[in-house]
């Protein structure tokens, strides 16, 4: 009997959170929020300022720069 109980309880809480998984509210279309306002416009003009204003690097990027240090070529032998 309590085997069948705990059965009944975790299939009961596996439906729970599959039905809060698989709940969505449809949107109401009544109401002051019905029509959602538009986004802004992009404003060409304020991006291409702000790009101005990015100043230029001094010395070209390096993502794999910290990895390992550079190697040197070894200088080459002499010959005699």
């Amino acid at each position: 009997m309590k085997a069948l109980i705990l059965a009944v309880a975790v299939l009961a809480a596996f439906a729970t959170t599959a039905n809060a998984q698989a709940r969505r509210s449809a949107p109401e279309e009544k109401g002051p929020h019905a029509n959602p306002p538009e986004p802004p416009k992009p404003d060409d003009r304020a991006y291409k300022a702000a790009l101005d204003r990015i100043p230029d690097p001094k010395q070209k990027y390096d993502p794999w720069g910290n990895v390992a240090p550079a190697q040197t070529p070894a200088a080459p032998a002499k010959k005699k």
